[in-house]
């Protein structure tokens, strides 16, 4: 009831936001339904175990239940528990009533602990919102033990390069008794360790799985750039959550240089100004990432895959524009509207398109940049960036139709175009290659003009040999 009382209030406010959530329900096709008895095989529902590693996947998940969900055969199983894991060791290393005596061993070990039959951990404060997770986690256990080996070992790899980082830097907290990240390095790096592996992991995983070119494994700079653009995302938008829950992500370098002593005093002073140009910073550093990602996904051939990895960072894109020059992400948790995601969702099918995507937000961001801000001209410089990559690979004045591609003729462009096509045409003919007939184009009072010549020189040449006749006869 409580849905239907929403999308009618959508309806009488937000009428084309409701026109595109009903074209969504309506019209998205899932591509798959893990429970139907012919994906038992894959997706191993007829299993109890496997059943409740879906059930989890749902509660634990904000965004990716339903993308891995429908990634190809098994690959959507193997996810899941890539997905299970990581979210565990990320329940631990966040909570932050467990005494680092307890969690640096724990951390450290936990790749150990993924394939130990029965364990499970039930020391989590109780108000960590994932703790059930682990207190099943001999269930995942059980799930990851029957996965291909070549996955296992994958997964099981990145979970202990990204154990040791995390408990580094909990370590380093409580050695140096701050848990602030000093430089824009550091901040890179702890995303790698958070994100920038998971990025590698699939990337690995797809290669493995025979779905994607063997190759593609080693494209571990852009897979990087990828998880980096979400993770950084993340942590822009939870600001105010994070804050409170004295988890502080965002690089005193970037902070600091405003007159801020404490990541709170950008919600509590009421600087708005400076907090904004913070945030810009925050935001321009995260666009780094833009143009790599739209790289990744050019590389990428399967389309389950392709999806998979396409919808979180449009959404991403939106999140960015929608924070960019936005104080109230510091008051609260701002998140895209459900209509925009659906319409993303729904867009998010192929490169040229997310591109397009990419480049719209970077307008909007563009055009609520303010020249006050010290970062505006490296924020314009960073949307250009993501135009520029638009144009090289997609060019707008190919305007594609359902009978092919055709030429903007308006684009300076074209005129170009078909000079290149001249050139070319020009070159076979004298390379003795039979070419087809080319219509000649030309204005009616040309055309009249070519025909009167030619009767005029036949006119011509007719009265010379009849004059030349009648002399030699005469």
């Amino acid at each position: 009831m409580g849905k239907v009382t929403q999308m009618l209030g959508l309806l009488l406010t937000h009428p084309t936001e409701f026109r595109t959530l009903v074209h969504f329900y309506l019209y998205h096709e899932t591509k798959r339904d893990i429970t139907a008895q012919q994906e038992h095989p894959t997706s191993g529902w007829d299993r109890a175990s496997m059943r409740r590693c879906w059930e989890f996947l749902d509660m634990t998940s904000r965004s990716f239940a339903a993308v891995i969900k429908e990634l190809d055969g098994d690959l959507a199983r193997t996810i899941c528990m890539y997905y299970l894991i990581l979210r565990g060791l990320d329940t631990i290393e966040d909570d932050m009533t467990i005494p680092d005596a307890v969690k640096q061993p724990l951390l450290r070990s936990f790749h150990e602990k993924t394939v130990t039959p029965g364990w499970n951990f039930a020391e989590n404060g109780p108000n960590e919102k994932d703790r059930q997770l682990l207190v099943e986690y001999d269930t995942v256990v059980e799930e990851i033990n029957r996965l291909a080996p070549e996955h296992r070992q994958v997964i099981l790899d990145i979970t202990y390069k990204m154990e040791n980082g995390m408990a580094d830097y909990a370590h380093k907290a409580i050695m140096t008794g701050t848990v602030y990240l000093d430089t824009v390095a550091e901040y890179d790096l702890y995303c790698h360790y958070v994100a920038g592996l998971v990025g590698e992991g699939l990337t690995r995983i797809w290669s493995a799985s025979g779905k994607e070119a063997p190759w593609l494994c080693e494209q571990l700079e852009l897979a990087n750039s990828m998880g980096l653009l979400l993770q950084k995302t993340n942590i822009i938008r939870d600001f105010r959550e994070d804050v409170e829950d004295k988890r502080f992500f965002w690089p005193r370098e970037i902070w600091g240089k405003y007159g801020f002593e404490e990541m709170k005093d950008m919600y509590e002073k009421g600087d708005v100004e400076h907090a904004t140009w913070v945030q810009s910073g925050m935001i321009l550093d995260a666009l780094r990432h833009a143009t790599d990602s739209l790289d990744y996904l050019r590389l990428l051939k399967n389309q389950s895959i392709f999806v998979f990895c396409a919808v979180p960072v449009t959404m991403a894109m939106a999140t960015l524009s929608l924070c960019f020059m936005n104080p109230e992400m510091f008051q609260r948790n701002i998140k895209i509207r459900k209509a925009e995601a659906a319409r993303l969702i729904m867009r998010s099918t192929n490169p040229r398109e997310v591109a397009l995507i990419f480049r719209e937000y970077a307008r909007e961001i563009h055009h609520k940049a303010k020249p006050q801000d010290p970062n505006f001209l490296r924020i314009s410089v960073m949307c250009c960036k993501i135009e520029q990559w638009f144009e090289q690979h997609y060019p707008s004045f190919v305007v594609l139709s359902q009978t092919g591609p055709t030429f903007d003729p308006l684009d300076k462009r074209t005129a170009i175009v078909n000079l290149e096509k001249t050139r070319l045409l020009e070159l076979e003919t004298k390379r003795g290659k039979p070419q087809a007939p080319q219509p000649i184009e030309m204005f009616p009072w040309e055309l009249g003009m070519y025909v009167g010549g030619a009767f005029l020189l036949v006119g011509a040449l007719s009265a010379g040999i009849i004059y030349i006749v009648l002399a030699i006869w005469g």
